[in-house]
């Protein structure tokens, strides 16, 4: 009975998933809609922003900028945290009281901003570019811009850069993909921190 009740329960979030995706795709054809969308995403985004910014630069290096973030993959990441798939006790609380219409919204809000390129050394920068040209413009993409289910990396803290990538290539469990890890798993401390400043540098 419990191993039905957990398919029965993927199931349901699988058609969830497949439902928000369309009413997504419909929302970024409409460009009326696209714009009452991202209104209303910022409004019902009030409470995100005391840790990722008025427009989704956070003022926090630990945190994540969501500006500029492709929307279907914030979507996605939304789904996660509310789903548990994500781990994160303070945002999975949030996420939960958020609707499906306002999830859709804040995705297409933040999605719609601009994160600014960070100040990086020279030499960091041309050494973080050799390495991430190397593992990472393959599925990121050459500007780092990501797809719809790869996230934007372009513009994104540093600090929060290189804790995501050393959980990934620790395996510590916060951040679970397996494709990722591979990836990742050559990279030093300071290969790490090039990366990350690499791509903090970019528009």
């Amino acid at each position: 009975m419990k191993r039905m009740a957990g398919l029965l329960l993927m199931f349901g979030l699988c058609l969830s998933a497949v439902a928000a995706d369309a009413d997504l795709r419909a929302v970024l054809a409409d460009p009326a809609a696209r714009q009452a969308a991202a209104e209303a995403g910022r409004k019902a985004a009030f409470f995100c922003v005391n840790c990722h910014g008025e427009n989704g630069v956070s003022k926090l290096p630990e945190v994540p900028n969501l500006a500029g973030q492709n929307p279907a993959y914030l979507l996605e990441q939304i789904r996660k945290f509310g789903a548990g798939q994500r781990r994160d006790e303070f945002m999975q609380g949030l996420i939960k009281v958020l609707k499906e219409e306002e999830r859709l919204q804040i995705a297409v809000f933040y999605a719609g901003q601009t994160p600014p390129p960070g100040q990086q050394e020279a030499s960091q920068i041309a050494a973080g570019r050799l390495l991430y040209d190397k593992l990472c413009a393959r599925c990121h993409g050459s500007a780092a811009h990501g797809s719809e289910v790869i996230p934007r990396l372009a513009g994104q803290h540093v600090e929060y850069l290189v804790t995501a990538v050393t959980r990934y290539r620790d395996r510590t469990g916060e951040r679970l993909d397996p494709a990722m890890s591979s990836a990742v798993a050559p990279l030093k401390n300071a290969d790490i921190k090039a990366v990350a400043a690499y791509l903090n540098s970019l528009p």
